[in-house]
C-alpha cells in the first residue's frame, strides 16, 4: 500500500490562550513533530473553555484535516471540557476506563496523598475511543476517530497542556498511529539533536544547501534559540535500524559540512555542558568573571549543580572593583582570582553593554573582549563585535564566550598529570 500524505491541524484550548496571558509552544512543537512525520499542517486554531465552541472547532477541524492534534482542557477541573467536548462530535457517552483510573490512583498513591473524587473524571472516554498513556500525570489522552460526511476519517488525538507530559505522549504513543494512518510501511521514527554555535541561521541553511529540503530523507529541520542552532534528524523507516542507518548517514554528512560549529548532541545540551565534560576528562576545574550587568555564565554553570568542573562565577561591574576586592591591582586581578579559587582555568567577559529596559529594537553591535587563561597564567583573548535583541544578546555574549574558552581548550589539550604542579 502506498503511503498518504496527510493533512493535520493543531488546535490549542484554554482561556489563557485565548486572552494572551499565557504564550502557546505547544503548537509550534506539535507542527514541527507533524512536519518530522510527512505531515502537512493546514491549520492552527485557539478556543477557549467554552462546550459549545470546543465542539464546534472539533467539527470543522475533523471536517477539513485527516489529523487533529489539540492540548489542553483534559484536567479534573469544571472548566476542563474536551473529553465532554469530543464525546459530543462523535454522539457518544462518556465510560469509566478502569485501566486509567487505576493508573491515576497510583500516582496519588505514590504521592502519598488520596485522589479526590474529582480525578474520576480524568478516565472518563466516549465510547469507542482509544486512551493515550501518560506516564508523567493524571490526564491521559484520547484518540477518537471521527466520520465525516464524504465517508472518510479523521483522527483526533486531545493531549494534556503540560509540554513535558505532551511532548512524551506524543512522541511516544501518538507518531506511531500517524504513521499508521499514512497507509504506508514505515512504522518506526527515529530522532537525534545535535547542537551548533557561531553563525547566523542563513549561514547555516547556506552551508547545508539541500540538507535542510522539505522532501529530503531524512528530514532535516533547523530551529534557533538564543544563537544556538539546533539541527533535529528524523529519520522514519520500516524498522529501528533502518532508521539509525538514515540518521548515521546523515549525521557524517552534516558533520563534513559545518561540523567546526558542532558542540554536542541532544535537545537540552548546551555549551556549558560541553565544557563541564571537557573539564571533568581533563581533570581540571573552571571559575568564571563577568564584568557589567549580567551573570549568566555563573547561572548556566550553577544550574550544573555540584560539579566538580566548577569553582564558582563573580560578577562585578568593572575590572577596578574586582581588583579593589582581591586588593590587587587591575592588570593582576584575573589571573589573581583564578588562583585564589584554585582552578586550572577562567573564563570572562569584559564587559556586557547596558540596556534600556524600554528598549525593544535590536542593539547596535558593542566590542566585547572574551578571555580565557589557563592553568599556567597565559591569556588567550579575542575581541567580538556582538549586537541583537535585548532579550539575547547577554545569551549571545556568554555563549560566546563559552565557545571562546571551547576553542582554547581545544588548542590547549591539558598536560600528563605527573606534569602538573599544585597550585595554591
Amino acid at each position: 500500500m502506498q503511503s498518504k500524505t496527510l493533512t493535520a491541524e493543531v488546535v490549542s484550548i484554554g482561556d489563557e490562550m485565548t486572552s494572551g496571558a499565557r504564550l502557546d509552544t505547544n503548537a509550534q512543537w506539535i507542527s514541527r513533530r507533524l512536519g518530522e512525520l510527512g505531515v502537512e499542517v493546514t491549520f492552527h486554531s485557539t478556543v477557549g473553555d467554552t462546550l459549545q465552541h470546543n465542539i464546534d472547532v472539533f467539527r470543522i477541524a475533523a471536517a477539513r484535516a485527516d489529523v487533529v492534534v489539540c492540548t489542553g482542557g483534559l484536567g479534573p477541573t469544571r472548566d476542563d471540557l474536551t473529553r465532554q467536548a469530543l464525546a459530543a462530535v462523535v454522539d457518544q457517552p462518556l465510560e469509566l476506563r478502569q485501566s486509567a483510573l487505576d493508573h491515576i490512583q497510583g500516582l496519588f498513591a505514590r504521592r502519598n496523598r488520596e485522589m479526590p473524587a474529582r480525578n474520576e473524571i480524568q478516565a472518563m472516554f466516549p465510547v469507542g475511543s482509544l486512551e493515550i498513556f501518560n506516564p508523567q500525570g493524571t490526564a491521559p489522552g484520547v484518540d477518537v476517530a471521527v466520520c465525516r460526511d464524504d465517508g472518510a476519517t479523521s483522527r483526533i488525538f486531545a493531549l494534556p497542556g503540560v509540554p513535558a507530559e505532551m511532548k512524551r505522549m506524543f512522541d511516544e504513543t501518538v507518531a506511531a498511529r500517524i504513521l499508521e494512518l499514512s497507509g504506508g510501511s514505515r512504522s518506526h521514527i527515529e530522532h537525534e539533536v545535535m547542537k551548533f554555535f557561531g553563525v547566523g541561521e542563513s549561514d547555516m541553511e547556506q552551508r547545508l544547501g539541500e540538507m535542510i529540503d522539505r522532501d529530503h530523507v531524512p528530514r532535516v529541520g533547523i530551529t534557533v534559540s538564543a544563537a544556538t542552532i539546533s539541527l533535529r534528524i528524523s529519520a522514519i523507516g520500516q524498522s529501528p535500524q533502518e532508521c539509525r542507518q538514515q540518521i548515521e548517514s546523515t549525521r557524517a554528512e552534516i558533520l563534513e559540512r559545518v561540523g567546526d560549529l558542532h558542540f554536542g548532541d541532544g535537545e537540552e545540551f548546551e555549551q556549558y555542558h560541553a565544557v563541564e565534560r571537557v573539564l571533568t576528562e581533563r581533570g581540571e576545574s573552571l571559575v568564571s568573571v563577568e564584568l557589567g550587568r549580567s551573570a549568566v555564565l555563573a547561572d548556566w554553570f550553577a544550574s550544573l549543580g555540584q560539579s566538580s568542573a566548577y569553582r564558582g562565577g563573580y560578577c562585578f561591574a568593572n575590572l577596578d572593583e574586582l581588583a579593589a576586592v582581591l586588593e590587587v591591582e587591575s592588570a593582576a586581578a584575573l589571573e589573581t582570582l583564578r588562583r585564589r579559587s584554585r582552578a586550572q582555568w577562567l573564563v570572562g567577559v569584559d564587559a556586557y553593554p547596558p540596556l534600556d529596559s524600554s528598549a525593544d529594537s535590536p542593539l547596535p553591535a558593542a566590542e566585547v573582549t572574551l578571555i580565557a587563561i589557563g592553568p599556567t597564567g597565559q591569556v588567550f583573548s579575542t575581541t567580538s563585535r556582538l549586537g541583537g535583541h535585548p532579550s539575547i544578546i547577554y545569551q549571545r555574549i556568554g555563549k560566546a564566550a563559552l565557545a571562546w574558552l571551547r576553542h582554547t581548550l581545544a588548542e590547549h589539550p591539558s598536560p600528563p598529570p605527573a606534569s602538573r604542579t599544585a597550585e595554591s
